[in-house]
Parts: structure tokens; C-alpha cells; sequence
């Protein structure tokens, strides 16, 4: 398919892998954070790391949607499933993330919770229509690209009055978490690696753009190259990369230039800016507590957060103790550090969030990488 097999060729995958190689300094190691689920679900399954020479470290960030979404904020949507009795809308990675007391949304599901797996909002506002006697709760997730259509229904609710329909809100930003990675206390005391410069994610810089990222460029001397998510754009963005550090330039570069723009989607910008408003603070799983890293509903809109509504007061929750996800996700460990890892948990059964969703760190490497470790060490 045109657009698609163009950026999936295995020749030109080689040839790029050959020239990435042969622009390497000799006594230089590379480390590059994908901080983009996506694409560390196409390293993964497409065989990047196996391409790039053993100088290079691909790093998986904290860019997995549901991989960040603390346990309490789950609990927060169990207790209004289980004792509110609203009718709980959310997508079909969110049902499986791990909660206290070995609960997920799909195990509050079978227990009697009115929980539905929906592709959209604009789905959840037609549950709340079609049940006018029953409140409807929407569990947003998601960066910068899954927020638009949260606000475009939240204006369309208002629009319409509906009295029965209030969203959960647990949106993210990107540029947040990168300033935290870089800097924070936090991930200071718990440690990270060395990071040479980032793969900078597709989907969201679409909406946001480019610009944002050239904060970390002149701030910290790291270079950004967005990416799209096919193999050829991650290769490629590697080259980029590569050269930036070899160059000692530290500058924001744009590969993924048949979608993304210097300004991004302005008109999705300020949609998001009239029904969103900055949280101070929110928790993110594996990072802790990250400044000015979320969103939540404007006053404006004060009728249709559940937080509100139903005077949720937010507890934070320690993950499971052996559970090596915080560590995953700073690019401290790798999955098979983890003693959980493909015994306990797996992708039917995950303990940690980084096994949840196909764009995590654990269940990329469990479905495509795992059978390769078992060939190195054979060998």
C-alpha cells in the first residue's frame, strides 16, 4: 500500500543501518529515548535494535498512555463503577491496567460494574443520551493527541445540556514529562542513563508541532528529531540523530515532515484551551509527581468533572514491589530485568501497566523480543 510498504522495505532498512554505521565515532556510545509507546512498539516488532549497531541504545520512555496512569486514578474509576453505580465509559487498553487490591476495570466488570469499552468519546456521549436516568462517566486518557476529541464532546454536552454526563480526566502532556526526565529530583534519586538526544513521538506532534520540543534543544543540549512510526522514519531519525551528536548540534529536526508542522493543529490547540485548564501537580506512574504535567476541566465546565461531581479525593497507591515498570519506563532496566517478566506477568495477566498495552515497553518485548533473547543465549 502506497505510503505504508514504501517505509517498511527491508533493502532500504539495511542500506540506512550501513550508512547509520559507518557515521559512528569509534569511541562514542549512543543512547536515544523513543518517548512514544508507537514507537517502541516498532522497534520491537519490526527488529530495529537488531539493525542498529551495538553502539547505539534505543532507550523506551514514558510515552505509553496507559503505562503512565497511576493506580490511583484506576481506583478512582472502579469506586464509581462499583459503589456510585454510573455507568463507566472508557478505551480497551484502560480496561486491563492493574489496580489495588488485584482489581483491573474488566475484573470491576465482572463483578457486577457497569464498565463499557467505547473507541471514542463521541460513543461515551451517545451511552449518556440513550440512559438520560443513569450518569455516564467518560475515563479520558491520553497525551496531546487523544485530548482534542475529550473537549469537542465536552463542548458538544454542554451544547446540548446534558445533565448526565461528566468526564474523569487523566490527560497528559509531553513536553512535561521529557523536563521531568531531564531534571527532576525524583528521577534523580531513582537514577536514569545517559541520554543523548530523543526520538521525538508522530501522533502528538501533529497537534502540538514542533516548536515545543525546541525548549529541551537549547535548554539541555539535546537534540530532537519527530518521527513517524513506520521503520524507515525511526531508522532514519537514528541517522538524524546521529549526525546532530557527531556535529555537536543540539537542534529540533522534523523527519516526520508529511504530517507534522512548526505549529501544529491550531485550531486543535485552542479547542483544548477553551474546555482545559493546567493541573499543578499530577501523579504519573513510574516518574511520581510531575509539575504542570495534566490537564483538567475549566470552570466553565466545572458540571461535567467527575472529580467534581462526585467529590473524588485522589490517594496515591505504591505499585506492586517487584514490579520493574518505574524503572522501565526512565530507561533504568529493560523488561528482562524484571523477575515478573513472561512468568508471572505476561500480557493475559500483567501486573505491571508497561505489559498492558501493545505500546509498552514489557508487552512489545514480550511479543516480539523475548523469542530473540532465547536465540542469543542459546548461542
Amino acid at each position: 500500500m502506497k505510503y505504508i510498504d514504501e517505509f517498511r522495505c527491508g533493502d532500504t532498512a539495511r542500506r540506512l543501518a550501513e550508512r547509520i554505521a559507518a557515521e559512528l565515532q569509534p569511541d562514542h556510545r549512543y543512547s536515544f529515548m523513543e518517548f512514544c509507546g508507537g514507537h517502541t512498539h516498532a522497534i520491537a516488532r519490526y527488529g530495529i535494535g537488531e539493525l542498529l549497531p551495538p553502539q547505539i541504545r534505543m532507550i523506551h520512555g514514558p510515552g505509553c498512555p496507559v503505562c503512565v496512569l497511576p493506580i490511583g486514578r484506576v481506583d478512582q474509576a472502579i469506586a464509581l463503577a462499583l459503589e456510585r453505580n454510573v455507568i463507566l465509559c472508557t478505551y480497551g487498553d484502560t480496561l486491563r491496567v492493574p489496580a489495588s487490591g488485584s482489581l483491573s476495570l474488566m475484573r470491576a466488570k465482572a463483578r457486577g460494574g457497569d464498565i463499557r469499552m467505547v473507541y471514542s468519546p463521541a460513543d461515551a456521549l451517545k451511552v449518556a443520551r440513550d440512559n438520560p436516568t443513569r450518569e455516564v462517566v467518560f475515563f479520558a486518557i491520553g497525551f496531546e493527541t487523544t485530548t482534542p476529541p475529550t473537549a469537542l464532546v465536552l463542548r458538544q454536552a454542554r451544547a446540548e445540556g446534558l445533565a448526565n454526563f461528566s468526564v474523569l480526566c487523566c490527560h497528559v502532556l509531553t513536553p512535561s514529562a521529557i523536563t521531568h526526565i531531564m531534571e527532576s529530583p525524583e528521577v534523580r534519586l531513582y537514577g536514569t542513563v545517559p541520554i543523548d538526544g530523543f526520538v521525538g513521538p508522530a501522533h502528538v506532534s501533529i497537534v502540538i508541532g514542533s516548536q515545543p520540543y525546541e525548549h529541551f534543544a537549547q535548554e539541555y543540549r539535546k537534540p530532537v528529531v519527530i518521527a513517524g512510526f513506520e521503520p524507515l522514519d525511526v531508522m532514519q531519525a537514528v541517522l538524524m540523530l546521529v549526525r546532530q551528536v557527531n556535529d555537536g548540534r543540539a537542534e529540533v529536526e522534523n523527519q516526520f515532515t508529511r504530517a507534522v508542522t512548526s505549529d501544529g493543529n491550531l485550531a486543535a490547540q485552542q479547542l483544548v484551551s477553551e474546555v482545559f485548564e493546567l493541573r499543578e501537580r499530577f501523579e504519573w506512574r513510574g516518574l511520581g509527581e510531575v509539575p504542570y504535567s495534566a490537564l483538567r476541566l475549566r470552570k466553565a465546565y466545572a458540571g461535567f468533572d467527575a472529580e467534581r461531581r462526585f467529590g473524588l479525593d485522589y490517594k496515591p497507591v505504591p505499585d506492586h514491589k517487584q514490579c520493574e515498570c518505574g524503572a522501565i519506563l526512565r530507561g533504568v532496566k529493560t523488561p528482562t530485568d524484571c523477575k515478573l517478566f513472561g512468568t508471572v506477568c505476561t500480557p493475559e495477566n500483567p501486573m505491571g501497566s508497561c505489559m498492558v498495552s501493545s505500546e509498552g515497553a514489557c508487552a512489545a518485548h514480550y511479543s516480539y523480543g523475548r523469542f530473540r533473547d532465547i536465540a542469543v543465549t542459546s548461542a
